[in-house]
């Protein structure tokens, strides 16, 4: 009996042993493993430097250097290979030790530690591999022309030939750069083109060379809903029939022009006499009912004249323009209306470009026939002028209390882009609901502008429920940065 407990005792000093055994062999293991992780990331270090202290200052050979820079990236990889091959095979080793309960904790310790170091390993083989097959591709074909995936490419998602080729890519003739630093033409549609495909390719039915479709409201439509901007096209837009020359500058500010100068084939009214009554004949666009009578309703607005008593602005324009004497030269008006504002401000000698588009009435015609430069723009659209260019921004009868706070920021924020350092933003009756009046206000106060004027008053003709607001804002100098 006692010489079984001594060959029991025997028997479990040698198991202890065995075991201490297996985990120097697992330490060991895991040394090799760190040293030679180690100077394969010390080879990869070195390869890495020869990018940046290049041998051709020394060897003169270009060619030599490059064949040597070769070589010398060939065998790092083969060396990290060999290192990755020798992690996987301890890892495979340390798999069946995980059979054994007292080294299963720094099987599993060890095991993922390699995981990582092979993870790391394997992702920069990849990246070599990627890069170098980038590289030689790059010798033998162009950017422009490497096969794309099909879902990538948007010209693929159109059925209509010319949509597609408007979209493609153009490579420039010479197969380099041009003078603005391109290789290539980049032609651009709005995303929610995608969304209106039907209409869009509606759009862009036509035959190359020939006259285009009486389809400019369906071209606006796709502006309105945020298709903007729209593909050009390849055919020759409609003109009025009998197109007849604009009146002389002097008559043609105050004076109704041609209907021969228009294609009436959109509009309810069918001539400028038609759209003057509008209160009388309810057709034409509500928020300027009274736009193309220039007389009784547009000639009194922003001035002062002898006997007025409709005045439909809360500050007149020689009351702004002393804010900042001889320093308003140019301006964007973003409203709806007919260019009276342009035509105000041109008698003292102010350029004002006029953005607005065709909502039940010629209104860019019109604006033109009159002298006026027209900017057919809608408000999903980035102003098209560069930083701090502009000296006066007005607005009136576009910016209402229809229009969502984050759009506002947007918009304020691009206003605020292209004035410059004190120019003056005119806000003229903007009008909104009471209960949404603070939340306006606070857009408005977050450009933190210099306020020159500043009135809110109830909108009378609402039952107290909507009000006004008018403002004429300075922009401040900011710091550069």
């Amino acid at each position: 009996m006692k010489s079984l407990r001594i060959l029991s005792t025997e028997d479990t000093a040698m198991t202890k042993q065995n075991v201490n055994t297996t985990k120097l062999r697992t330490w060991r293991r895991v040394y090799f493993l760190i040293f030679v992780t180690g100077a394969a990331a010390l080879l990869l270090s070195g390869a890495a430097m020869s990018k940046f202290f290049s041998l051709k200052s020394f060897l003169g050979n270009e060619s030599f250097y490059s064949g040597f820079n070769s070589v010398n990236q060939n065998e790092v990889i083969i060396t990290v290979q060999t290192v990755i091959q020798k992690i996987q095979e301890e890892l495979e080793n340390l798999r069946t030790t995980e059979q054994d309960p007292s080294t299963s904790a720094t099987a599993l310790k060890h095991g993922a530690f390699l995981a990582d170091i092979l993870g790391l390993l394997e992702s920069a083989v990849a990246s070599h591999n990627e890069e170098k097959n980038r590289r030689i591709g790059s010798f033998n074909v162009h950017p422009l022309f490497k096969e794309k995936k099909p879902s990538v490419e948007p010209a693929n998602y159109f059925l209509r030939e010319e949509i597609r080729k408007y979209v493609k890519i153009k490579p420039n003739r010479l197969g380099k750069q041009n003078f603005m630093g391109a290789n290539a033409t980049f032609t651009s549609i709005g995303h929610a083109c995608f969304a209106m495909k039907e209409e869009l390719e509606e759009y862009m039915d036509y035959d190359v060379g020939e006259i285009c479709n009486d389809d400019w409201k369906l071209a606006q439509r796709l502006m309105v809903h945020g298709c903007d901007p729209l593909p050009r096209r390849r055919c020759f837009s409609r003109a009025p029939k009998l197109y007849s020359e604009p009146f002389p500058i002097e008559e043609s500010m105050w004076k109704l022009p041609d209907d021969r100068n228009v294609r009436w084939s959109q509009y309810r009214c069918k001539n400028f006499k038609c759209l003057a009554n509008i209160t009388a004949t309810g057709k034409g666009f509500f928020k300027c009912s009274d736009c193309f009578n220039l007389t009784h309703h547009e000639m009194p607005r922003w001035v002062r004249l002898d006997g007025d008593s409709n005045q439909t602005s809360d500050f007149l324009i020689s009351d702004v323009l002393g804010i900042k004497p001889d320093e308003i030269r140019i301006g964007l008006d973003f409203s709806v209306g007919t260019g009276t504002f342009a035509a105000r401000m041109r008698e003292f000698n102010v350029t004002i470009v006029s953005a607005t588009i065709n909502f039940g009435a010629p209104f860019s015609e019109m604006i033109a026939l009159r002298g006026l430069v027209p900017l057919y723009l809608t408000i999903n659209q980035r102003v098209p002028f560069f930083d701090n260019t502009l000296d006066l921004i007005h607005t009136t009868r576009f910016l209402d209390g229809w229009i969502d706070l984050v759009l506002l920021d947007f918009i304020l924020y691009d206003w605020d882009r292209v004035l410059r350092p004190g120019g003056l933003l005119w806000i003229d009756s903007f009008f909104c609901l009471k209960e949404d009046l603070y939340d306006y206000l606070k857009a408005f106060e977050t450009l933190r502008y210099k306020k020159h004027k500043w009135v809110v008053v109830p909108k009378l003709d609402k039952d107290d429920r909507e009000m006004f607001f008018s403002a004429v804002l300075e922009k401040p100098p900011r710091p550069f940065r």
